[in-house]
């Protein structure tokens, strides 16, 4: 056969062994390009954080002489026991949100109290970041705030009357919450001072008669007549009124009988929002 058929059929040989072992190279390369697509094609969408629910469930005033307002919280699902609340008000002049005051979770509740003039504002409440759930915070509410007041506490618009007329509000360092005033004029006359009562819902004057007759006390929307009282000498009664959208109270005592003219002391507040 001799020596080149030989090496010829090795060669062949060689070429055949080599082609074999190449093949499979084609399919395991597609298959790498298979599985990147594949894992691609199911690989999980980005998962959102769960949430926590906050919200005012209540909000009031539940002391209006001391200015307390009251708010209830839920909170869902509950945070940590004992976890700590605040509660936000916003500050118009600032332009941004001041805690005023905080409560401390129970379960889905938080109770936050807090003391504040009278106002009318904007409240939130808000839960810190506990894993899994970020920070939460309450839609706003508008809340009104009626606290009682000295009547005298803006100082008079105005007063007036006829035959001597004194209108005298008690100075602060006697009377600091400037409700306090004596009203006296001369046999036969009258005396009337007016204050601001804008924002303010409803007035109540006790009412001291130190004249030696009768007078009559009444309460005034502007200069029309809302309500009196007919009072005997050296007696004591209260002159209430519902005043709200009654932007200028008068407050009047007028002789009725008497020997040297009325003298009338007041004590009187008015439930407002400033």
């Amino acid at each position: 056969m001799g020596l080149r058929p030989l090496l010829r059929s090795a060669v062949g040989l060689s070429a055949l062994a080599l082609t074999g072992c190449a093949a499979p190279v084609a399919p395991a390369d597609s298959a790498l390009r298979l599985g990147g697509t594949t894992e691609a094609a199911v690989a999980p969408s980005s998962v959102t954080a769960p949430a926590r629910t906050v919200k005012i469930h209540s909000i009031r005033t539940t002391d209006a002489t001391k200015g307390v307002i009251t708010v209830v919280g839920t909170l869902s699902p509950a945070p940590k026991t004992g976890t700590r609340v605040p509660l936000h008000q916003w500050i118009p002049s600032a332009r941004r949100w001041q805690e005023v005051a905080h409560g401390y979770s129970s379960g889905t509740s938080v109770t936050i109290r807090t003391v504040q003039p009278g106002s009318v504002r904007t409240y939130r409440i808000a839960v810190g970041p506990q894993a899994p759930y970020a920070t939460a915070i309450s839609p706003m509410i508008s809340f009104e705030h009626y606290v009682w007041r000295g009547i005298f506490r803006k100082g008079l618009l105005a007063a007036g009357g006829s035959r001597g007329p004194q209108f005298t509000v008690i100075p602060p360092g006697e009377g600091p919450r400037r409700a306090e005033a004596d009203l006296l004029a001369n046999k036969g006359g009258s005396v009337w001072g007016e204050v601001d009562s804008t924002g303010c819902s409803h007035v109540r004057n006790w009412l001291g008669n130190l004249t030696d007759g009768t007078v009559r006390t009444s309460l005034h929307d502007g200069t029309k007549a809302v309500t009196s009282v007919l009072q005997k000498q050296e007696t004591e009664t209260w002159l209430n009124h519902k005043i709200l959208g009654v932007s200028r109270l008068r407050l009047q005592v007028a002789d009725v009988r008497s020997g040297y003219g009325p003298y009338v002391a007041v004590d009187s507040i008015m439930l407002c929002t400033n």
